[in-house]
């Protein structure tokens, strides 16, 4: 009667959780005892919550009466596994008063990363096991029965039986624990309403460090025995963060304390539990004398990402996971904030435009979604936290705070958590609040960007004093798509004092440069540039015609554009390219008046475009690939020498990130002094742990520098990082080298690379890191491999995305379409829910690839062209 629904009816309303939990470290199961205060709102004989892997005591379950001694068993207890519902059938018409459901359980605390589960570590030599939760997007009903869906907020009161040397944690604070033996029972404080997805329990050998906010919020960070000194800095976020997140939203934080905990198997980065935030090591952790600037802002990033969620998300919850973006686009775009207020030096503003490029990969796929996707089962559910949720979401805010102003924009948002504190909301109660506030209609604008999926591309043509606008659907593999946007234009002429600002509503349309003109004459014979989408601060792409780009070509030569914008117009041609809208000499001629560049996120940006250009080049005119990669060396000869091998006394946080990747790919592309360099200190580093020659920024160049030259013949340095592999014990050091030890040109190297990521020494959450470091040589061994291992992977990653990561990091090598087809064949006797998405999203890349190639071999003088740039 109940299967296939996508929901659970609404029969009743869960009001309070009174859960037991008491779970077995040893024998890795868990017993379980349950009573939910709950309303019956509708005439029914039945009640549906969800359960799943859980071993439910049909003869434990009844409904009680609150106010009167009446029991009322159930005449069926039934578990449907695939619909992961619990249905409860009586044979009377239940009360509508207050009831109380009891229910006794077991399960198993399993090794999947999901539900209540186990994670390994290792104290004096002996593998331990702690258990630890991990519940969005539907996996409480793994740990016990409930109504799993966002909308069902009520209270937990919760207690935990475990060792009695462990450490016990919930969302909130313990107030009481009585001691029997060797076990000991926690009981915590009741917690205020929220939704099932962010109920937290870990019980493990932890130490911690603490601090208190400015506002009296106790705040922690837990960590292994020993590391709490790596914690430091992610506290100093912390209690920086949570008040400058209660004076930005105009409420306080809400509950008594925040506990922060460093995981060893964790499958995301980090999981927002209200008042007990869960990470991976390498996104809490950061160690002074081992961890890379890029593992700093990392930290800070991620920590700042999840502490906006105790106020969106959780304070305020999506209604649906239709609205997941309303979480985590706005979570991702605050934590920008956040870190911008704490390190202003870091420039992070710029770096956010890394958000809106993923974001625009992903969207401009066929198989892109919508920002607002329906969901039709839980099991869809994983496959959405993706880019669009995350970097679209964002990207979208982000242009939504500069069309209607930075601080009506905030006063709109301090209105919305007021509303709807302690409940659920829409996309649309979002918009309606803040069209109250700002007078703006901002569904108008903002519909077109979240109910469709992709995104405009504006060609921009000068004629007389009229810019000529002519929007149309980017699609990455150049066919016409009909999607149709509200686009809120921005323009600078020849200065950024000299801007305008319009609304594109239509196809067509044309901005009068006549005003803006006069105020910017033409000084002597250069004519000035025109720059759109100033700041790169709305979600569009932009094309010039031939004249407008020679003229931001030249600004760009000499100076006049900001790095965002910079990085935008590299970022639009580069993507136009791919799409076979523009030649490649149009690139490669862009890309040559960057050689001056130093400031970080362009040379990001540009350096992978260079990774991207190589390999279409390496498939298209093979006998070029190495006239390009000289150029690439080229490019960044003046950034190279400008910061050296050794860290500067008082350099920027940037420069000390940029760096490394600079280094690693003169490494990757055959730069034999920096490869000789390279290996010398790694050498150094080998006998000498302490040494100073090899900082954590450098060592993945160094790394891949090593690979290079690992063989069958002669393994020694493949060997030699295995060794730093197994004897740090520093996550981040062991994600380095797993990123590296693949990118050996040796097609057998590479296997036992790859069957060295499955094995028992690599944590399941890391595997996919060792495919992250394939390159071309690899890419067909690691095609064989993953079809030879599919049932192997499916089975111990078989939900969640870290089996899509195995897919897409594979797949998307390929640049043929007979491998396409190939690769289609093999899915199509394997697709399941949770990775269709992915399979088509891969398979639709390599053929928009494929294209290209073939546009790039029918494109004349290309050869010569690379000749000359590569002197």
């Amino acid at each position: 009667m109940f299967k296939g629904l996508p929901r659970l009816p609404k029969f009743a309303v869960p009001r309070r959780y009174d859960l037991e939990l008491r779970p077995d470290l040893n024998a890795c199961k868990f017993d379980g005892k349950l009573a939910v205060t709950l309303n019956v709102i509708q005439d029914t004989k039945h009640l549906v919550l969800n359960a799943a892997d859980l071993v439910i005591a049909n003869n434990s379950v009844h409904l009680r009466s609150t106010t009167s001694s009446k029991v009322i068993n159930p005449s069926n207890v039934s578990v449907d596994a695939e619909d992961e519902i619990l249905v409860l059938e009586f044979d009377e018409t239940l009360p509508h008063d207050e009831t109380v459901l009891d229910i006794e359980f077991q399960g198993t605390l399993n090794d999947q990363m999901k539900g209540f589960y186990r994670s390994a570590y290792v104290i004096n030599g002996e593998k331990r096991n702690m258990a630890v939760t991990q519940f969005e997007p539907a996996d409480a009903r793994r740990c016990f029965p409930c109504w799993d869906e966002p909308s069902y907020k009520a209270t937990f009161k919760i207690t935990i039986q475990a060792p009695v040397d462990r450490v016990v944690l919930s969302n909130m604070p313990a107030i009481e624990e009585k001691s029997d033996g060797h076990l000991k029972t926690v009981s915590f404080q009741e917690s205020p309403v929220m939704s099932t997805y962010l109920v937290a329990i870990v019980v493990g050998e932890f130490e911690y460090i603490e601090q208190t906010t400015t506002a009296g919020n106790k705040v922690r960070v837990y960590c292994e025995v020993g590391k709490t000194n790596q914690g430091m800095f992610a506290l100093d976020v912390a209690v920086r963060t949570l008040p400058y997140y209660a004076k930005y939203f105009g409420t306080p934080y809400p509950l008594p304390k925040l506990d922060m905990v460093a995981i060893p198997d964790f499958s995301a980065g980090a999981m927002e539990n209200y008042g007990l935030v869960t990470y991976r090591e390498t996104a809490l952790l950061y160690d002074e004398k081992h961890s890379a600037a890029a593992n700093k802002q990392r930290v800070a990033v991620v920590v700042a990402h999840e502490l906006a969620h105790q106020w969106f998300g959780n304070l305020v919850t999506m209604e649906w996971w239709t609205h997941l973006w309303l979480n985590e686009g706005f979570a991702t775009w605050v934590s920008y904030l956040a870190v911008e207020y704490l390190f202003p030096d870091w420039k992070i503003w710029t770096q956010f435009i890394d958000e809106t490029v993923e974001a625009f990969r992903l969207d401009g796929l066929v198989e892109s979604h919508p920002i607002e996707v329906e969901v039709g089962h839980a099991r869809e559910i994983d496959e959405i936290f993706d880019a669009i949720s995350y970097r679209k979401g964002a990207s979208i805010i982000r242009m939504l705070e500069s069309y209607i102003g930075a601080s009506v924009f905030q006063k709109g948002l301090n209105a919305y958590v007021k509303r709807y504190a302690w409940k659920n909301a829409r996309t649309e109660d979002l918009w309606a609040v803040l069209s109250e506030v700002s007078g703006e209609s901002v569904n108008e604008l903002m519909d077109s960007w979240t109910k469709q999926k992709g995104y405009p591309v504006v060609f921009a043509k000068l004629k007389g004093d009229k810019l000529e606008l002519d929007q149309s659907q980017y699609l990455s593999s150049g066919k016409l798509g009909n999607g149709h946007w509200v686009i809120p234009i921005t323009l600078c002429y020849g200065s950024y004092n000299a801007r305008k600002n319009a609304l594109l509503r239509e196809k067509l349309g044309s901005i009068s440069l006549s005003g803006i003109a006069d105020s910017q004459k033409d000084a002597g014979s250069q004519p000035n540039w025109i720059k759109l989408n100033v700041g790169q601060s709305a979600f569009y792409r932009v094309q010039y015609d031939d004249e407008l780009a020679k003229r931001l070509r030249a600004a760009i030569a000499v100076g006049s554009l900001d790095a965002t914008d910079r990085f935008g117009i590299l970022d639009d041609t580069h993507a136009l390219c791919s799409a076979c809208k523009l030649p490649l000499s149009a690139l490669l001629s862009l890309m040559d008046v960057y050689r001056k560049e130093l400031d970080y996120s362009v040379l990001l940006c540009l350096i992978d475009i260079a990774y991207k250009v190589s390999s279409v080049v390496g498939d298209a005119i093979p006998q070029s690939a190495a006239d390009f990669k000289s150029f690439t060396i080229n490019l960044l000869q003046f950034a190279a020498e400008k910061l050296g091998w050794e860290p500067i006394p008082g350099e920027s946080h940037l420069n000390a990130m940029l760096r490394g990747h600079i280094l690693v790919v003169l490494a990757q592309f055959g730069h034999e002094e920096t490869k000789v360099e390279a290996r010398r200190r790694f050498n150094v580093f080998l006998s000498d742990r302490s040494t100073t020659i090899l900082p954590a920024d450098i060592r993945k160049a160094a790394y891949i520098a090593v690979m290079q030259n690992v063989t069958t013949s002669d393994k020694s340095g493949y060997e030699s990082l295995l060794r730093i592999f197994r004897e740090t014990d520093l996550s981040q050091e062991k994600v380095r080298i797993l990123g590296s030890i693949a990118s050996s040109p040796d097609p057998s190297v590479v296997r036992e690379a790859l069957d060295f990521s499955l094995s028992s020494e690599v944590r399941n959450q890391d595997a996919v890191f060792v495919l992250y470091g394939i390159n071309k040589e690899g890419r067909e061994t690691a095609w064989l491999w993953l079809k030879e291992k599919w049932d192997f992977i499916l089975k111990n990653w078989g939900s969640g995305s870290l089996l899509t990561r195995f897919i897409s990091s594979v797949v998307s090598l390929f640049s043929s379409e007979e491998k396409a087809d190939e690769i289609q064949e093999f899915f199509s006797t394997r697709t399941q829910p949770s990775i269709e998405r992915t399979v088509n999203q891969s398979i639709e890349r390599v053929r928009i690839k494929a294209q290209w190639v073939k546009h790039v071999q029918q494109q004349d003088g290309l050869v010569e062209l690379l000749q000359g740039l590569a002197v």
